[in-house]
């Protein structure tokens, strides 16, 4: 075997492999045996197939099931005659069976890039104080409040800010044409929330039970809701039932109703108080996250594997993807383009390949491997989050390629808590944490390097990227 690397652009190499003239017939000689015991041709028993004849009609199917053979056969072993360290499976390119008897592949490969550590356990991040504000505390206490209230019946009125009704509905767009999937039959609302749209809700201010009515919105380029973003509707609705909430008064009654460990509205308000400060601290635990990988890509810039970052970005759409069908939405159905959303996805693809090099790196320095006991960890935390028994959770895995993917993500997360230990957190006012907030694209880098966060509207930001 003979082995030669030449210089493509960048990162990407090419592996030249010649295998000798023997090494070939033999394969050659053997997949030709094979055939001939199978095949059937006019004029010839099972068998007795002459090679010239079986040449003739079989060759280019031989030689090309005999090439792919050789090239899985011979790579790796081709590869450890070189110094190279792929980072990607190869992309085989060009094949041939030479003159001379012999077979000549050339495989591109995108190696891993060399740079040197920054400064990594020196890193300052500023995070906000954590504090509540009295607001905080009583929007919280008005949710409860609507929570623990009765429901009842309206009859002597329209319906009103803050009502929960039932309604049907369908819409047409400004030719008149009927949006199919903008319909729904004992839809409750309730007005005011949000969940249906600010502008379809107020819409519904107004409207009286029994009576069909015609409401005409105009949805900005931007709505969520992309059957409807950009377009002027005509919704057709009836609202079948009307209620409202008897809120209960804010006393000592109340905190008991909610939980009788509670023995005054004090000690209610108090509670909230300790709560919302317990989940802006665990949410910090993630801004910390993104901060570090903030600043580590601040002080590393080198090149990184082109395919690399395209299938990063492959995967970004994926996931998009995913999301959307989750809710029954396909992206074309959606109006987005798959290409034009890998191109806007592929700084942050970029910038998400570049920050797994530097934990990975930093990795290595620091020796941090994943143990037994972290990966059990891993299993165990997914079942909880999926409600799964934690052997189901393994088994999912082992049936399927998401085990590597989620090994990885085990061990950057190990890496980032390494981090954690060594940052100098200052904390500052909130509207100075404000200030410093990163850009979007570092925050998409962040979350891919620490393989976490959910998609926030992805497929509206994804669509206003596009416009």
């Amino acid at each position: 075997m003979q082995v030669n690397v030449e210089e493509v652009a960048g990162l990407t190499k090419k592996l030249v492999v010649t295998l000798p003239a023997d090494m070939v017939e033999a394969r050659l000689d053997a997949a030709y045996d094979k055939l001939k015991k199978e095949v059937r041709i006019k004029g010839f028993r099972r068998g007795r197939v002459p090679r010239p004849v079986l040449e003739k009609t079989f060759r280019p199917q031989v030689e090309a099931e005999v090439a792919e053979e050789l090239v899985k056969e011979t790579y790796f072993d081709a590869l450890e005659k070189t110094d190279l360290e792929p980072v990607v499976h190869p992309q085989v390119e060009a094949h041939r069976f030479q003159d001379d008897g012999s077979f000549c592949y050339e495989a591109k490969v995108d190696v891993r890039p060399e740079f040197e550590l920054a400064d990594y356990a020196g890193i300052t991040v500023q995070l906000p104080e954590v504090a509540v504000s009295e607001e905080e505390v009583e929007e919280r206490l008005a949710s409860l409040r609507r929570q623990h209230a009765p429901l009842r019946t309206v009859e002597d009125r329209p319906v009103a800010e803050g009502d929960i009704v039932l309604i049907d509905f369908t819409a047409v767009d400004e030719e008149g044409k009927t949006i199919e999937q903008v319909r729904g039959s004992d839809v409750s609302v309730e007005v005011g929330s949000g969940q249906m749209g600010e502008e379809f809700e107020a819409a519904l201010v107004g409207l009286e039970k029994g009576k069909p009515a015609e409401r005409t919105i105009s949805f900005s380029p931007g709505f969520a809701n992309q059957f409807l973003a950009g377009k002027t509707v005509t919704f057709s609705i009836t609202v079948k039932d009307i209620k409202e909430r008897l809120l209960p008064e804010l006393d000592d009654e109340f905190a008991a109703d909610v939980d009788e460990k509670f023995s005054s509205i004090a000690d209610l308000r108090q509670h909230i108080r300790q709560q919302i400060i317990e989940e802006k601290t665990k949410a910090q635990e993630g801004d910390l996250a993104d901060k570090i990988m903030a600043e580590l890509l601040a002080r590393h810039d080198f090149p990184v594997p082109e395919r690399l970052v395209v299938y990063e970005a492959e995967m970004m759409v994926k996931q998009l993807e995913q999301r959307l069908l989750a809710q029954g939405v396909s992206i074309e159905a959606a109006g987005l383009d798959r290409d034009k959303l890998a191109a806007n996805y592929r700084e942050p693809a970029e910038k998400r390949v570049r920050g797994d090099f530097i934990l990975k790196k930093i990795a290595e320095k620091e020796e941090i491997k994943l143990s037994e006991e972290d990966i059990e960890a891993g299993f165990e935390r997914v079942a909880r989050e999926y409600n799964m028994d934690v052997n189901e959770v393994k088994q999912y895995f082992r049936a399927r390629e998401d085990a590597l993917p989620f090994m990885h993500e085990l061990l950057n997360e190990k890496i980032l808590d390494f981090l954690r230990q060594k940052v100098t957190v200052e904390r500052v006012a909130p509207a100075e944490a404000r200030e410093g907030e990163q850009e979007p694209a570092d925050a998409a880098a962040a979350e891919g390097a620490a393989a976490g966060g959910e998609a926030k509207d992805e497929a509206a930001a994804a669509a206003n990227s596009e416009a």
